[in-house]
């Protein structure tokens, strides 16, 4: 029960810092965001650290499992190669994403780290499924360990795990690369830990089921954060909707908020990073309007309320010239 409350309080912690949506909606948002950009060369250094501290234990760990005749100590130390692997993925995302826009990707570079979060998170996935095949085949066929061997390189690892979520945690919290590359540590530290409790229990016992029995709960509680972060980063992907913004909510806002504006339409918004949201619409004014001062309230709008300080707006008399265009789109925004 024990190490059930430990790991399901790691789980809580790594999944708690979310943006709400009053937070992204409030005229803050945008500093927060400067903010956060202007750590990501802290965020590489601390990445990078981490890289080499994972790097050396997986080459002690792995020669640890070859001295002590450890199937479970090398195995792990293979689980910690794919971590010295996500965390070199993400360090490399980060130093790729600070360069600048250029005339070939006009956005930068900051989609790399979503897709960085992406390959994660479905390498945590497989990491998963070979741990249940490997636990399955442990139990129909077990084989005796050094158990004195896997406490302490166990005990050394959760020390080494333990720092590098401790140096991870004190980065961008809001960086779904840096929440991806996390996520892995803490596989590694719950391993860790179910390492120390199996040799524990074999000491004591003689129990050998309990290593492969614990590696299924790690990877059970492991699972759902995985698909948590490949479902955010593969919405992001496929240019969907951020899940704080309503757009009919949105279109009725800048329609009764603004007089000039008689109709919005055609409203398309998605995102380029977790944190930078784009928008595209076309809003219908009175033939009286000032075009210039309904672009400017509009704008303000946008950014004050719904924090999106990047819009491009098509400002319309008549008909839609591209009435003909996303009709069952506009339908389901305007739906009650």
């Amino acid at each position: 029960m024990l190490v059930l409350a430990l790991q399901g309080l790691m789980l809580v912690i790594m999944n708690a810092p979310r943006v709400p949506m009053r937070d992204r909606r409030s005229p803050h948002y945008d500093h927060h965001h400067d903010h956060v950009h202007d750590h990501g060369s802290s965020s590489s250094r601390i990445l990078g650290f981490a890289l080499a501290l994972t790097s050396i234990f997986m080459v002690v760990e792995f020669t640890g499992g070859l001295l002590a005749n450890s199937l479970a100590l090398l195995a792990d130390a293979g689980h910690m190669l794919t971590d010295a692997a996500a965390l070199a993925l993400a360090w490399a995302a980060i130093r790729i994403a600070a360069r600048p826009a250029d005339t070939r990707r006009s956005f930068g570079y900051q989609r790399l780290r979503v897709l960085a979060t992406f390959l994660n998170g479905c390498a945590l996935l497989i990491i998963v499924a070979w741990i249940a095949v490997e636990a399955v085949q442990r139990l129909l066929n077990p084989s005796p360990v050094n158990a004195w061997a896997i406490l302490w390189i166990g005990s050394i690892g959760f020390a080494v795990n333990l720092t590098v979520f401790a140096l991870l945690r004190s980065s961008d919290r809001h960086d779904m690369n840096i929440a991806a590359a996390t996520l892995h540590v803490i596989g590694d530290l719950l391993g860790s830990m179910a390492a120390i409790i199996a040799a524990v229990v074999i000491l004591v016992t003689g129990w050998l089921p309990v290593d492969p029995l614990l590696s299924i709960l790690v990877g059970a509680l492991i699972v759902r954060s995985a698909l948590v972060l490949v479902r955010r980063s593969a919405h992001i992907l496929m240019e969907g909707t951020p899940d704080w913004l309503d757009l009919g909510e949105l279109r009725k806002s800048l329609e009764q908020q603004i007089p000039t504006i008689r109709d919005v339409h055609h409203v398309h918004a998605w995102l380029i990073s977790p944190q930078e949201a784009l928008l595209t619409m076309h809003a219908t004014v009175s033939p009286a309007a000032d075009h210039a001062q309904v672009l400017r309230e509009a704008k303000a709008l946008l950014a004050q309320r719904y924090g999106i300080t990047h819009a491009t707006i098509q400002i319309e008399i008549e008909g839609c010239p591209d009435e003909s265009c996303d009709q069952d789109c506009d339908r389901a925004i305007r739906a009650p």
